[in-house]
């Protein structure tokens, strides 16, 4: 019984903290970041599963306990071409136990192609992940590309970016350091 008696208090304290970290991640956005839609609450991610470079089938919540910048690409996409070094400087100056970056090329996209995309814009720190058949990216909602999703800890969807961004910029770091930190 007293343990009903606390859960509106949890409920409501989720909430309102669940709102102050979106109000927090707005009031981050500058320049590219401004396309960053920050949602009021967290949403689940898929659990459709995608492959690893090596041929393994992970899904997102393969992530949970570290934050995830989660970016749909192809190697057509004239500005994914532009973003992917950005990503890549992101990855370098935050990946670690706390965030990482995934890149998942959506579609039809051949592991040569991938791989010469890579070596051509001086991407190496990033994976080469694969969602041929776009199970995931329908899932997700993605529409076109490039698309990031910002997943937290708890493999929930705490915001979206459609289109390219400079990923380095100071306005992103202080974003992914403020998911980070939560």
């Amino acid at each position: 019984m007293r343990k009903l008696l606390w859960a509106p208090v949890y409920t409501a304290l989720t909430l309102m903290a669940n709102a102050a970290m979106a109000d927090n991640l707005a009031d981050l956005r500058e320049g590219d970041m401004r396309k960053l839609a920050v949602h009021e609450r967290p949403e689940a991610a898929s659990d459709v599963a995608f492959t690893t470079e090596d041929g393994a089938s992970i899904t997102l919540q393969d992530f949970q306990g570290k934050v995830t910048l989660v970016n749909f690409w192809a190697t057509w996409c004239a500005p994914c071409r532009v973003e992917m070094p950005t990503l890549a400087h992101l990855q370098t100056e935050l990946g670690g136990d706390d965030f990482q970056v995934v890149t998942i090329a959506t579609g039809r996209n051949e592991r040569d192609g991938m791989e010469r995309f890579f070596d051509e814009i001086g991407v190496d720190n990033l994976p080469l992940h694969t969602d041929p058949r776009q199970a995931l990216a329908r899932s997700m909602g993605v529409m076109g590309l490039p698309v990031t999703l910002i997943i937290d800890r708890e493999g929930r969807e705490v915001a979206r970016l459609m289109g390219d961004a400079d990923w380095d910029s100071d306005s992103a770091m202080a974003i992914i350091r403020a998911v980070i930190a939560q």
